[in-house]
């Protein structure tokens, strides 16, 4: 592994230092470099190049965060890492607009990322693998395989690695939107109506949003993605045919590479030695990329396996009486109704009604009809997965008509839901995908929640059994669902393990609900020795969840050391990239930053608390950030008109509903009308929103929309961004105090802003 992460480290950091001397003041740059530089000319200031600009920015921006944080799951424990490199590179690209703009630092990057990841070397693949566990592996944040160490020499070396790795990684991310960010500053500074520019600046930001959702919930793979914005590259920026070419290149080069099959995506997972696993093929979901292949025994297809992000999720399995009979040897000793999906019957032997959660691609389901149900709810999240569960099932659950099916996040569907059911089934329900770039939730964390397991106990007749089925990995997983399901229910679940039955991921039981019903099915003498002879779940003593620290993969509150080291590396990464590019500490418009680290603190608390009363689906985020982006530009549109709030009003009224958010529980918004919700919503999470946007674009108009008035406040996003992750240990309803705080100090310092705009009111 030594020789590809040579090439690796070698490569990223030579092409750092590379497009490090573009921004240097005053160097002589190489006719090679600036070959790529766009004439002053193309520039032009026109509305139609700004709206253009802006869409291909926001673009790029999601596309980067989605394909690198998919591909790269050293993600999966500090979510904001390219949210912040592209906040870093367009801040920069601001505080750099009346420099030449070298689409070259966008553009080679592109290459550099696709080449590591993408790179048919199986060395260099595994190590790309290797950095989550290697970053992972001391921290107390359960994530898919990453075994828990000690510190010792070896842990220190694949930390070193993982640094030497994501340091250029982070670096080039950055480089490359400093074109952007210096084309929007520039049109900016350019344009005679500055709060008109910026309000189609915003526009264009929103159909950049729509554009790139849009192709998510079509499936669309990442080569359609560089397609797309390669395009609008080309239409964006009037350039020399050299640098015509030289973009359409980049795109080619991206749109092949990322549709080359991945050999780490082989599923090995296999539990005889004489099965075969096939090729398989990749497809991509709103929310993350999925790998499936058939698994073939004695040239028979025997069951589908698939991976989620490169991680090992599901099998696929035909548990048919018929299919048992036939393959008997595939199963053991093992009776068929121990296994894992068969096992909740054993609680609650042909139950009328049941709700699966987290259906995926329908084993539950299959089990549910197998063993009497007569109605079946099944619940997943992930439209792709529910398509390919119709499609490669052997039992063909889906198309059952006892069984109806619910696109939906299942939290969100446990709090609207209206019908009682006699079992409800947690079926294997995990997941280390994020829902949004703008925060650290994921689409599983307020599934587990105090609040959540509350919600679903109400769904329950009164004779009716909850089986929480969970892939424990380690101890304090288990002590923390054994210790909620105890709050909630007033006495501690049935707890045990499965033996492995033909499928991998057979999980660990905790059976909450009727003591009556579950009593009686423990005097079943198969159930019974069951629990007795696999009852000893190593269990470690870990704080419930709640739908304010719903962080379920992290065993308490606080910063984890991966978190904290990252964030170190990244600030020590920040201060080196702006002293290369001849961005001084000095020029930092404090106000300016103070706003923007406010305003991303405001953001990810209103994107996090959305998503727990309208759902964690990719739908619901694309919503509430077009939601905010129009709320800015109602805010842009009434300045412009002249229905000017004075400014410490403004203040005001952003400081009071930003304590009216804080103290207004969430319980207190849901609602059986989906408009009230949307009202309530907007009035109280989103008004904060409004008078932010007409603070910034008063001072914005009163230093005449300066880039490097917009850089600064990029750079303070960043920052906020950085300061997000304190949710971990304080909780998501401290980020609106620590916005307050950041917003107060901007209040004080706003003096110093600078002289207005003629016919512009200045910061008073």
């Amino acid at each position: 592994m030594i020789l590809p992460l040579i090439a690796a480290v070698w490569l990223g950091v030579f092409a750092t230092l590379v497009l490090f001397q573009i921004y240097r003041p005053a160097a002589k740059q190489p006719r090679w470099i600036t070959a790529f530089e766009l004439p002053p000319e193309s520039i032009d200031g026109s509305s139609r190049q700004l709206l253009l600009v802006s869409i291909l920015g926001l673009f790029l921006e999601l596309l980067m965060i989605r394909w690198i944080s998919s591909e790269l799951t050293i993600f999966a424990y500090f979510k904001n890492f390219v949210l912040i490199a592209c906040f870093l590179g367009f801040g920069l690209g601001a505080h750099l607009c009346r420099q030449p703009v070298n689409l070259g630092a966008l553009l080679a990057p592109l290459v550099y990322f696709v080449l590591l990841i993408k790179t048919p070397w199986p060395e260099l693949q595994t190590l790309v693998r290797n950095l989550t566990a290697m970053l992972g592996s001391s921290t107390e944040v359960d994530v898919w395989g990453v075994p828990n160490v000690t510190w010792n020499l070896e842990a220190l070396g694949g930390l070193a690695t993982t640094l030497a790795v994501a340091i250029p990684l982070f670096s080039l991310l950055s480089l490359m939107f400093i074109p952007l960010g210096q084309a929007t500053a520039r049109l900016l500074e350019q344009s005679r109506d500055g709060i008109k520019a910026y309000s189609i600046n915003i526009v264009g930001s929103l159909v950049g949003v729509l554009l790139y959702t849009g192709l998510s919930l079509l499936y669309q793979p990442p080569a359609i993605w560089f397609v797309a914005g390669g395009a609008m590259l080309l239409v964006a920026f009037p350039a020399r045919w050299q640098v015509r070419a030289a973009a359409v290149a980049t795109t080619a080069i991206c749109a092949v590479m990322v549709s080359l099959p991945d050999s780490n995506t082989s599923v090995r997972e296999i539990l005889i030695d004489t099965m075969d696993v096939g090729a398989g093929r990749t497809e991509w979901s709103p929310y993350q990329k999925l790998h499936w292949a058939a698994t073939t025994y004695k040239g028979e297809t025997v069951a589908y396996q698939l991976m989620t992000n490169d991680s090992w999720y599901q099998y696929v399995v035909n548990l048919s009486d018929s299919f048992i009979g036939n393959h008997q040897e595939m199963f053991g000793r093992i009776p068929p109704q121990a296994n894992a999906y068969n096992m909740p019957y054993a609680f609650y032997p042909h139950p009328a009604s049941v709700l699966v959660l987290g259906s995926g691609m329908g084993n539950d389901v299959a089990a549910a009809l197998r063993n009497g149900a007569r109605s079946v709810t099944a619940v997943e999240i992930d439209p792709l997965i529910i398509k390919l569960g119709r499609q490669l099932h052997p039992e063909r659950p889906y198309a059952d008509p006892r069984v109806s099916i619910v696109n939906d996040d299942a939290r969100s569907y446990m709090q609207n839901a209206h019908d009682r059911f006699h079992l409800i089934t947690f079926s294997l329900l995990d997941s280390h995908t994020t829902s949004s770039h703008f925060s650290n939730i994921r689409i599983d964390n307020y599934v587990y929640t105090r609040e959540a397991l509350t919600a679903a106990r109400k769904l329950l007749t009164p004779d009716g059994v909850m089986v929480v089925k969970f892939q424990v990995d380690k101890p304090f997983i288990a002590g923390r669902l054994k210790d909620t399901l105890t709050e909630v229910f007033g006495a501690p679940p049935v707890q045990f393990s499965v033996d492995q039955s033909f499928n991998p991921s057979p999980g660990t039981f905790f059976v909450s609900g009727s003591p009556e019903t579950i009593g009686a099915a423990m005097r079943e003498p198969f159930l019974r020795n069951h629990v007795a002879s696999h009852g000893a779940v190593k269990l470690d003593k870990a704080q419930i969840t709640t739908d304010d620290w719903p962080f379920f993969y992290q065993h308490a509150p606080g910063l984890p050391s991966c978190v904290i080291l990252i964030s170190g590396v990244l600030i020590v990464v920040c201060w080196q990239v702006m002293k290369k590019t001849a961005v001084p500490i000095t020029r930092i418009s404090w106000p300016f930053f103070l706003l923007g680290a406010g305003f991303m603190l405001m953001e990810s608390q209103i994107v996090s608390r959305m998503a727990l009363l309208f759902g964690t689906t990719w739908l619901v985020n694309a919503i509430t950030i077009s939601g905010l982006l129009l709320l800015i530009v109602a805010a842009n549109t009434l300045e412009r008109a002249g229905v000017c709030l004075p400014t410490p009003v403004a203040y005001g009224g952003l400081l009071a509903t930003l304590l009216m958010a804080y103290f207004v529980p969430t319980e207190a918004l849901f609602s059986n009308s989906m408009a009230a919700k949307i009202g309530a919503a907007i009035l109280v999470w989103c008004s904060p929103v409004f008078f932010a946007s007409i603070i910034f674009i008063r001072s914005f108009a009163a230093v005449g929309f300066a880039g490097s008035a917009l850089g600064s406040n990029l750079l303070g996003a960043l920052v906020g961004g950085l300061m997000e992750s304190l949710s971990l240990w304080m909780g998501l309803r401290a980020l609106l105090l620590l916005a307050l705080v950041v917003y107060s100090l901007a209040y004080f310092s706003r003096r110093s802003i600078g002289v207005p705009a003629p016919g512009v009111e200045a910061p008073a």
